[in-house]
């Protein structure tokens, strides 16, 4: 929730200011007045001279209360949730408060939004007496993904005789996170060889011997029910018993973001699908319980620290899940030409599955991607068909197709290897690269926990 907060120069400046508010109607009210108030002291007529007086002081005293009132009056904004999928709608909620001990006239409220998030929402409020508040809320919603900033608030404020018009502009704004559409995903056996990492496997602690336990160091927060004395007397300062210790399996999902691998553009286009491709493979395997990470062709990686450069468990996860959906909301091309920088990442010694999202590839990068499959894990590639997404519909070429030899490269090297065509939904293929459709040699990795 962002709050608004007085802003503007000094009184002299901001009574300028609130000069140069004034309508129309203020305007001729204050020429009128000062013209008769000239005739009336010409002509030596003091009821002219008073009524002219009137006139002319009528809006500037419209100026000084709104002056006033435009500074005792707070908006703020909460915008809820701040990360929504695209396609998703969220709230906005405006708030206004009168601090002031005067009512107020008549307010408009203006939202600045950006023009992918719909129309610029605007606001009538009435009267609002001392102390009271008002709130008024608009939706948003984007097919686009992205950042989108909110704000700044702009605050109008009327007299109710129309002589004056100030506008406020609040400092504060927030950001709203539109992150790519995911699809639930079935929990299948994904072709591949076993990482060597069991997800659900915890060796229990509690059921050993005296002698068995592995202390560590206390921890804040931790129950001192589990302290170990003898380790505590023993090393000098208060030690606790490990109960459990999960062993994680590992998984990289690698995403080509080249831009001379794609082609087309906006929310059916072949990137955009490789993008929620990889997202909806991400909060899968996270939901799963495997320690993940998210791999670019540019090399780098998210998160890029913790263990190895995967997410760890518990809260850190969850940080870790959002940062890297975070990091899809944003991810654009990339004006690289080859995959040498990812290979050199997945080849660095973090053996575990391997899912990747490639575009077109020719033959120097199909070699360069099949060196990528590791000694231990497994390896799956969703390799789009860049013919069928040029030419939906379009009857396929009788001539050999090198989609299909470059596919068989992969296989060849142990990959699973699944062929992508337009519209086609991602859990579709998901379900194909486990019941045997571009698979590979290997064994089965069992993305509903564990391996087998």
């Amino acid at each position: 929730m962002s709050a608004g907060t007085p802003g503007g120069a000094g009184e002299s400046g901001g009574l300028r200011t609130a000069l140069s508010g004034l309508t129309t109607r203020g305007r001729s009210f204050l020429a009128a007045g000062i013209a008769a108030a000239v005739c009336a002291y010409v002509l030596g007529q003091a009821d002219l001279l008073r009524v002219g007086l009137l006139i002319a002081l009528l809006p500037l005293i419209c100026v000084l209360a709104l002056h006033r009132t435009r500074y005792r009056v707070t908006g703020s904004r909460r915008l809820t949730p701040m990360r929504v999928p695209a396609g998703a709608e969220a709230r906005v909620q405006l708030r206004m408060d009168n601090v002031s001990r005067l009512p107020t006239g008549l307010l408009m409220l203006q939202d600045r939004v950006p023009y992918v998030l719909g129309p610029r929402p605007r606001f009538v409020l009435d009267r609002v007496e001392p102390g009271g508040r008002r709130e008024v809320s608009y939706r948003v919603r984007s097919d686009l993904r992205g950042r989108y900033p909110l704000g700044p608030l702009q605050l109008r404020l009327a007299d109710p005789f129309g002589l004056v018009e100030l506008t406020r502009s609040f400092s504060t704004y927030d950001t709203l996170t539109v992150i790519p559409r995911t699809e639930p995903l079935p929990a299948v056996r994904l072709a591949g060889d076993s990482s060597g990492y069991g997800d659900g496997s915890l060796r229990s602690l509690a059921l050993a011997g005296d002698d068995d336990v592995i202390p560590r160091g206390y921890r804040q927060g931790d129950d001192l029910r589990r302290v170990h004395w003898r380790s505590t007397a023993r090393y000098g300062e208060l030690m606790v018993r490990r109960e459990e210790q999960p062993q994680r399996s590992r998984a990289t999902v690698l995403l080509d973001t080249r831009r001379l691998a794609y082609e087309g553009a906006g929310p059916d286009s072949a990137f955009e699908w490789a993008v929620s491709g990889a997202a909806s493979a991400l909060v899968h395997l996270l939901e799963r319980g495997f320690s993940v990470r998210l791999l670019t062709d540019t090399g780098n990686s998210v998160p890029s620290e913790g263990a190895g450069g995967f997410s760890s468990g518990g809260q850190e996860s969850a940080e870790a899940a959002g940062l890297m959906m975070d990091t899809l909301a944003i991810v654009g091309h990339s004006d690289g030409a080859g995959l040498s920088r990812a290979h050199d990442q997945v080849r660095a010694g973090h053996d575990g599955l391997l899912i990747a999202f490639f575009g077109e590839l020719d033959d120097v990068q199909t070699s360069l991607a099949a060196k990528m499959r590791g000694r231990s894990g497994g390896a799956v590639a969703f390799v789009i068909d860049s013919d069928a997404w040029a030419a939906p519909g379009a009857a396929p070429e009788r001539t050999p197709n090198p989609q299909a030899e470059r596919l068989r490269q992969l296989r060849d090297a142990g990959w699973t290897a699944v062929a992508v065509p337009p519209a086609t939904a991602f859990a579709e293929l998901w379900r194909q690269a486990a019941t045997g459709q571009g698979h590979g040699p290997g064994h089965d990795v069992n993305t509903s926990g564990g391996t087998a």
